[in-house]
C-alpha cells in the first residue's frame, strides 16, 4: 500500500539522483493515517529527531497519537532555529548530493523525559538512502550530555524509523551499526 503511494523523478535534483517523493501520503487522509499510525507503532523512545524539513510533517503528529512520544526535537538548516548561549549544536553530515549542516537546541532534548538517566531518542526521516543524515545525527546525539538543573544526562538514540528505504544503496548497513532500523516502505 504505501510502495505505491509514492511518486519518483529521474534526475532531481541532480544528475543521477532518483528522487522519492513522499507527498502523496499526504494527499490522503486515510493512507497518511495509517502511515502515522504504523510509524507510532515501531517507536520506542519519548523523543523524536526530526530532520529538515520533510521528517517535521510525520513527527509532529505522533504528538496526538497513542505512540508515546511526548517530544520532537527539529534539525534545521542554518539560520532556521532561535537559540541564546551554547544551546545550539552544528552537526555535519554526508548527504548523497555532499557535504552538509544541519543545527539543533539541547534545550529542545531537555525539554523530554529522561529515563534512568537517559534521554531516549528514535531518528525518523522520510527516505534512507545512503544513510548519511541519519548517520550523523546518531553519531552527534550519542556523544552528547545534556545538563538539567545541575544534573548531567546521556544522550541515546534506541532506532531509526523511515517512511521508504532504497534496498540498492544499503544505507541500513551503516545505520545498524548504531540501531535498529524500521522503514515503512521498502524500493528495489
Amino acid at each position: 500500500m504505501f510502495e505505491e503511494t509514492l511518486k519518483f523523478y529521474q534526475n532531481f535534483p541532480k544528475e543521477g539522483i532518483n528522487f522519492v517523493d513522499i507527498m502523496p501520503f499526504m494527499q490522503d487522509k486515510e493512507v497518511f493515517t495509517k502511515l502515522i499510525g504504523e510509524i507510532g507503532r515501531h517507536v520506542t523512545a519519548p523523543t523524536v529527531a526530526a530532520p529538515e524539513a520533510r521528517a517535521f510533517l510525520f513527527c509532529a503528529p505522533l504528538l496526538t497519537s497513542d505512540s508515546g512520544v511526548t517530544n520532537v526535537v527539529p534539525f534545521r538548516k542554518k539560520g532556521k532555529l532561535p537559540h541564546s548561549g551554547d544551546d545550539l549544536q552544528s552537526i555535519e553530515i554526508m548527504k548523497e548530493y555532499g557535504p552538509d549542516n544541519l543545527y539543533f537546541r539541547k534545550s529542545d532534548i531537555a525539554a523530554g523525559k529522561a529515563e534512568d538517566g537517559i534521554f531516549k531518542i528514535a531518528i525518523i526521516d522520510d527516505v534512507l538512502a545512503t544513510g548519511g543524515t541519519a548517520e550523523g545525527i546518531a553519531k552527534a546525539l550519542d556523544a552528547l550530555t545534556i545538563d538539567v538543573d545541575g544534573k548531567e544526562y546521556g544522550v541515546k538514540v534506541t532506532e531509526f524509523i523511515f517512511l521508504a528505504e532504497l534496498d540498492g544503496l544499503y544505507g541500513r548497513n551503516r545505520l545498524e551499526k548504531i540501531a535498529p532500523v524500521h522503514s515503512i516502505a521498502h524500493i528495489r
